[in-house]
């Protein structure tokens, strides 16, 4: 295979020469034998067949990709007909030249295998290129009788133009959103030829383009043109469904439906609810009219219990069915209600602290397209396995068969809408809010989606709380994140900050809004090779080891956890779920190879944030008693915990040591002062004096009044990391801990390059046992 390499010196989009176009400096080889195709395509004699590149990173999934096997399972799982015909495969392509004739009867030149973007190793062209034809030949099967036939294209970035047999059918602008054309009038017997012509000028253009960008860089990626999705055609009567929208009502046990319909007059809508083979309700009305199914005392649908409704929608007229279709349906409702005194979301009426990686939905072999469906199943399924119950999925729309993954799976889904690239002018502005509403309209069925976010981090961002409402209006079964990050619209449900590494002191919630954590974390580690560019990566803090990220996450979790408390927040999205490129702050490498982090560990952190448990567990202190805290670090095992000048220290405590050292080393435990559920260590021989820390160095003081102080001098105590006594986690800071370093005590989180600095040596340093008092 020929090696794909990102290009570091391709010139900015102000630079770029038009039409843009990057060529790998490699020769594509010829493969060895014949590749089959889902249907018949035109190859020529002196035609070269696909050859996939050489990502710079593979996936266990990249050698399983062919012409034959293209993601050819169903890509439309919530409106399902039985015939259809995959278009995926080899097809010819070429790029193009603004202005260029169609090349009608033209043998293109370079063979590309949709559904991969043009960019991606596994296209085969490995080349950013803003103008492209693609051409194809097909056949309809005959048992397709005298139907219409749609071809489908459910994503080409960003505008398309379709030719059938030299006669247009279509266009469409758009890189998310999926469009159908009839072809029923441009096609003819036998073989028949389409062409589709792609422009896409990516962040030139003022399009939403999420992170795409032609000189990517830090926090944006490599773009995606041209056909990224699947393409496919299927056929229907002149009457025929176009949309299903279904929504439950938990409080009148029904599922909403309507059912939109082309050349329906006349016509009646029936939908049919089952559980298995049990039918549970049926109701009919007409299309586009809603449609109340009964389902009575439902099963409720949650990611605990992602139990689905197989749902059946058929089309008479006549006493004659029409059309068919299969859909499904979780019955569930999210909301905002009041929970001790403070706004939270519920789903299905229950309170449940909603925990998620943010979710950027790239690969380095197909770039924007997962190489299989298993390989797409894989993300959701991997934040699933590390106790995550939400994703984001951040300024991208996935491919249906993504939701459906969601739905099956059991995973709330934040979706943003994916964002332009600068300020926009009013064409772009009506562009982008046609883009919304179809992304809203064609992922409204989904149950794992329970958030909309328009807008992130001011990217793009006008007229901000005019669409947020408008967001609401047109769903109003789901919450609504005006703004994620800062430009609060100050409207929608909800209030969302980003903080970096964070957790830090998010915008609390109010009387009207929930407050979220959008963003925050970052952490990153380098893993040797399974890095998309070999040192040019970065996180927003390095850390040295899996040991010392998992630690550190732990203690970033046990800071949400405080959050949900302090500042009311209800939700937590981490950076990330896998590596992005040159972003290194991945659980998982960008490879999907390595899991960078204590799976059992992380797991059991979120349940316990989930659960309202203390994250991390808890270890029981004698309340009201006086101890005194012994090192463990061997060889320093006789030393104690003790103040002295008012700052602490550790120092070897004996029989014969003086008693005012014996005093000194003396703490009587007592409840948290800003949490009673931590611990608090009063010195004995200064009265509500407390130890605590400040400035990272750990001290005896007496109280301030002040909040601050409270927080400063409560610790909670967990199974020591070392594996024997506890350890003593800073309330305000849950990532660090109390630790001896030069017989000095200071506040300390993990991680670092010094040797002292070792997760092993951390550990010891940390964990305390917890003895009888040298003094009364």
């Amino acid at each position: 295979m020929r090696r794909f390499l990102p290009d570091p010196d391709s010139p900015s989009a102000n630079s770029a020469p038009s039409p843009r176009r990057r060529s790998l400096p490699a020769v594509l080889a010829t493969a060895a034998t014949a590749l089959v195709l889902p249907l018949t395509a035109a190859s020529p004699a002196q035609a070269a067949e696909w050859t996939p590149l050489e990502p710079p990173l593979t996936t266990p999934w990249t050698d399983d990709v062919a012409p034959d096997n293209a993601l050819p399972e169903y890509p439309r799982p919530q409106m399902k007909r039985d015939e259809w015909r995959n278009l995926n495969g080899e097809w010819q392509w070429a790029p193009a030249e603004k202005g260029e004739a169609p090349p009608f009867g033209q043998t293109l030149g370079r063979r590309i295998l949709v559904p991969y973007p043009v960019e991606s190793a596994l296209s085969g062209i490995g080349e950013d290129t803003d103008r492209m034809w693609y051409r194809r030949t097909f056949t309809v099967p005959d048992s397709w009788g005298d139907r219409h036939v749609k071809i489908n294209f459910d994503a080409v970035d960003w505008r398309a133009d379709v030719w059938v047999n030299g006669t247009k059918v279509g266009d469409h602008r758009g890189g998310y959103d999926r469009f159908s054309l009839d072809v029923t009038d441009a096609l003819r017997d036998g073989e028949n030829e389409i062409i589709v012509g792609v422009h896409d000028p990516t962040d030139a253009g003022q399009q939403p383009v999420g992170k795409q960008r032609d000189n990517p860089g830090g926090i944006f990626y490599t773009s995606y043109s041209g056909i990224w999705q699947t393409v496919w055609m299927e056929p229907v009567r002149p009457a025929h469904t176009t949309r299903v929208d279904l929504t439950p009502d938990l409080e009148d046990e029904t599922l909403k439906a309507v059912v939109h319909a082309a050349r329906a007059g006349g016509a009646t809508a029936e939908v049919t609810v089952r559980d298995g083979g049990t039918v549970v309700g049926r109701a009919r009305g007409e299309p586009g009219s809603a449609i109340e199914v009964p389902v009575p005392d439902p099963h409720l649908w949650s990611p605990a219990d992602p139990f689905l409704y197989d749902v059946e929608v058929t089309l008479k007229r006549g006493g004659k069915v029409w059309d068919r279709v299969e859909s499904y349906a979780g019955m569930r409702s999210i909301g905002t209600e009041m929970v001790d005194g403070v706004l939270r979301p519920v789903l299905n009426g229950e309170y449940v602290f909603q925990m998620g990686p943010l979710d950027q939905g790239y690969w380095p072999d197909g770039i924007s397209t997962a190489p299989t469906d298993e390989a797409l199943k894989f993300d959701i399924q991997a934040a699933k396995d590390l106790g995550f119950n939400t994703i984001r999925k951040h300024v991208k729309v996935e491919p249906d068969r993504w939701y459906y993954w969601a739905d099956r799976l059991g995973m709330l889904v934040w979706q943003d809408m994916p964002s332009m690239d600068g300020p926009p002018g009013q064409a772009a502005q009506d562009r982008f809010e046609h883009e919304l509403r179809e992304m809203v309209d064609q992922h409204r069925s989904f149950p794992s989606i329970t958030h909309w976010i328009p807008f992130n981090e001011g990217w793009g961002q006008y007229d901000g709380a005019r669409i947020t409402a408008e967001v609401e209006r047109m769903d109003p079964s789901r919450l609504v994140t005006g703004a994620s990050g800062w430009h609060d619209t100050g409207n929608g449900d909800v209030i969302d900050s980003h903080i970096y590494v964070g957790p830090g002191d998010p915008d609390p919630a109010t009387d009207s809004r929930i407050a979220v954590l959008g963003e925050y974390g970052g952490l990153g580690l380098r893993v040797d090779g399974h890095e998309w560019s070999p040192g040019n990566g970065f996180g927003y803090e390095m850390v040295s080891d899996s040991e010392a990220l998992t630690t550190r996450y732990e203690g970033l979790t046990a800071g949400v956890q405080r959050l949900e408390r302090t500042n009311g927040i209800s939700a937590a999205i981490y950076t990330e779920i896998t590596d992005v490129e040159n972003e290194l702050n991945g659980l998982w490498t960008y490879d999907r190879r390595r899991l960078k982090v204590d799976a059992a560990r992380v797991r059991a952190a979120h349940a316990d944030l989930i659960a309202g448990r203390p994250v991390g567990g808890t270890a029981e202190l004698p309340v009201g008693e006086l101890h005194s805290l012994r090192v463990t670090t061997p060889g320093h095992e006789d030393r104690y915990i003790r103040h002295r000048d008012a700052l602490g220290f550790t120092e070897v405590v004996g029989e014969d040591s003086p008693d005012v050292l014996k005093k000194d080393a003396t703490w009587r435990i007592v409840p948290g002062l800003a949490d009673e559920r931590c611990y608090s260590l009063e010195s004995l021989n200064y009265p509500d004096e407390y130890l605590r820390h400040r400035e990272s160095r750990v001290r005896r003081e007496a109280p301030d009044g002040s909040e601050l102080f409270r927080e400063d001098a409560t610790w909670c105590a967990v199974p020591g990391l070392s594996g024997s006594g506890v350890s003593l986690r800073s309330y305000n800071f849950p990532d660090q801990y109390l630790r001896h370093y030069d017989s000095e005590l200071w506040l300390a989180g993990m991680g670092g390059p010094e040797p002292y600095e070792t997760s092993h040596l951390f550990k010891q340093d940390v964990s305390w046992a917890i003895e009888d008092p040298w003094a009364q």
